[in-house]
């Protein structure tokens, strides 16, 4: 049976995440020949002279390749299933140092890469990714994206520690930690180290975790939208178990964490002033 050589230039192209270069098909043993036949038969589609694409493939990875450069940033990091406070309005991308980029309506990075970059990938790692992360975005936000990596299990923090970081990277590389599963666990410590006591998270206390644990007896913890329903009767019994323990507990929403941190704040500085931290 005679083989469909474009067929199967389509189809590596689709298996190599819908955009490729040709130099790397030909060097996989596709013909220049066949190549062009899956163009003009529209199996593929020439996204720039050194780049073809299946008919579907992601858009973002189609624009990268158009423009010269590599899907990143905030971008890439929404992409990984990281936590972000906000979709950018602008995607962000780095300039990978090959050639001139095309004029983008994209956030363009311009950093040197961590980890070198391969001519053929359209989109960072997860060390460029929060490099770039780290030079873009305020202290707590940058730190919440580097902690959801850590907790996903993307990276380690003994690989992180081994990499030349300069900048906030290099500070957010030595303080990161895995235990924050939202953002919102990250920057309630950041935004209460004034305070001078220990706050640890994620400690366990009659057989279920608190979020934030703060001296002795004060716990915070910090509801997201998934506490409704049986998670939000369950929270009730729970509180009312540690208040019978001895424990002070302060309960929190989404919307006090971002946009009313003062009253959260407050509330703190008041049961502290009081001495319910203490055992």
């Amino acid at each position: 049976m005679q083989i469909d050589r474009a067929r199967a230039v389509a189809d590596r192209v689709a298996a190599l995440g819908g955009v490729a270069r040709p130099t790397r098909l030909v060097r996989e043993g596709h013909g220049r020949r066949q190549i062009a036949d899956a163009v003009s038969r529209g199996l593929v589609t020439r996204v720039r002279r050194d780049w073809i694409a299946s008919p579907d493939a992601d858009e973002y990875l189609i624009a990268a390749a158009r423009t010269g450069t590599v899907v990143s940033c905030i971008t890439a990091a929404e992409r990984l299933g990281l936590w972000v406070h906000e979709r950018p309005d602008r995607p962000h991308v780095a300039y990978p140092g090959r050639g001139k980029p095309v004029p983008t309506v994209a956030v363009v990075h311009w950093q040197r890469a961590i980890v070198p970059r391969h001519p053929d990938v359209l989109e960072d790692g997860i060390e460029n990714v929060l490099m770039t992360v780290a030079a873009c975005r305020p202290y707590e936000e940058a730190r919440a994206v580097w902690e959801s990596a850590l907790n996903k299990r993307l990276v380690d923090r003994r690989r992180l520690e081994r990499l030349p970081w300069v900048g906030t990277a290099s500070r957010l590389a030595t303080e990161v930690t895995p235990w924050a599963d939202s953002g919102l666990e990250t920057y309630f410590p950041v935004r209460l180290r004034w305070i001078g006591l220990p706050i640890r998270p994620q400690i366990w206390i009659d057989g279920h975790r608190v979020d934030f644990l703060i001296g002795d007896r004060l716990v915070v913890q910090i509801d997201g939208g998934h506490h409704v329903g049986p998670q939000r009767s369950e929270d009730i019994r729970h509180d009312a178990a540690l208040m019978l323990l001895g424990y002070h507990v302060i309960r929190v929403s989404y919307d006090q964490v971002m946009h009313r941190w003062h009253e959260i704040q407050e509330q703190i500085m008041q049961a502290v002033a009081q001495g319910l931290h203490r055992a």
